[in-house]
């Protein structure tokens, strides 16, 4: 089993120092990978409904920092050695893949190849707005963009894309990223049909804010979804996160199918973060 620290350029933590502290503490305790989020905007009064919370409302102020996820890792890729660099998740309609396609393969190189896309489909309707970009169509955009970020990131001469909302003559996009057969993409969401875009586009899947029961449906979905397209869902890694992690939940999600869990900081400042994830460290990653 693998572990990982989710929501890890939030709140604090988007500080340079309080970064690079929780990077370098995590990758000493045996932690493989550090999750980010994202929102460009925050708008003010929102009516969308949080999907994570009985609220309905994101937790925290609407005008707390959420710095940019790439940015972010791009710093604490500069003070670590092996922890590996996830999005968890990028609201991908909401970006163009030429930009993302040579901002992430930057990033990997930089890294030496340890970058993992996480994507989502957003559920912020006014953020949508804000960027002119049309909610009702994020998800076929997502996964149109999940091609066009797989043609950009081939080895090899100039590839053009003809999508239905993205298209170009043949381009060259440099750099490559350094991992074999470009960035791992990680497609988030709880839904059923997130299961199933997993199955078609992705290679992981990550469910968060959920129980064992409804990952189970998960799996079923994302297995159907696998036969009808013709892959191997033991192909597909599958990530995530809850509440209550220890040795138990551990067993569990692995008897599931599950490969990570990733779990929130255990505290802010750099004492109460440091000897929650040195616990954490013995008492489940040790051990699992």
């Amino acid at each position: 089993m693998k572990f990982g620290v989710m929501f890890a350029n939030a709140g604090p933590f988007g500080q340079p120092q309080h970064a690079e502290n929780l990077a370098k503490t995590a990758e000493a305790c045996g932690f493989e990978s550090l999750w980010t989020v994202e929102h460009v905007v925050v708008p003010a009064g929102y009516q969308s409904r949080y999907p994570y919370a009985e609220s309905g409302r994101m937790p925290g102020p609407e005008e707390m920092p959420i710095p940019d996820p790439l940015i972010w890792l791009s710093y604490v890729a500069a003070a670590t050695t092996k922890i590996r660099l996830a999005t968890g998740i990028v609201i991908l309609p909401q970006r163009h893949p030429i930009y993302l396609a040579k901002e992430l393969a930057t990033l990997d190189q930089l890294s030496g190849g340890r970058v993992t896309l996480g994507i989502g489909i957003g559920w912020l309707r006014e953020e949508f707005q804000a960027l002119g970009v049309p909610f009702e169509e994020r998800a076929a955009r997502a996964e149109e963009a999940c091609a066009a970020l797989r043609t950009l990131w081939k080895p090899g001469g100039a590839q053009p894309f003809d999508g239905k909302f993205f298209r170009w003559a043949p381009v060259h996009s440099n750099p490559k990223p350094v991992q074999s057969g470009g960035i791992p993409i990680v497609v988030g969401g709880h839904a059923p049909a997130a299961a199933r875009r997993a199955a078609r586009v992705g290679d992981g899947w990550f469910p968060v804010g959920v129980d064992f029961g409804a990952i189970a449906q998960g799996f079923a979905e994302l297995r159907r979804e696998c036969e009808r397209v013709g892959r191997d869902p033991g192909s597909i890694e599958v990530t995530t996160g809850f509440a209550l992690t220890d040795l138990d939940t551990v067993k569990r999600a692995r008897d599931l199918g599950v490969s990570r869990l990733v779990v929130a900081p255990p505290g802010f400042d750099p004492d109460g973060l440091r000897r929650g994830l040195e616990r954490f460290a013995d008492e489940v990653i040790a051990k699992a």
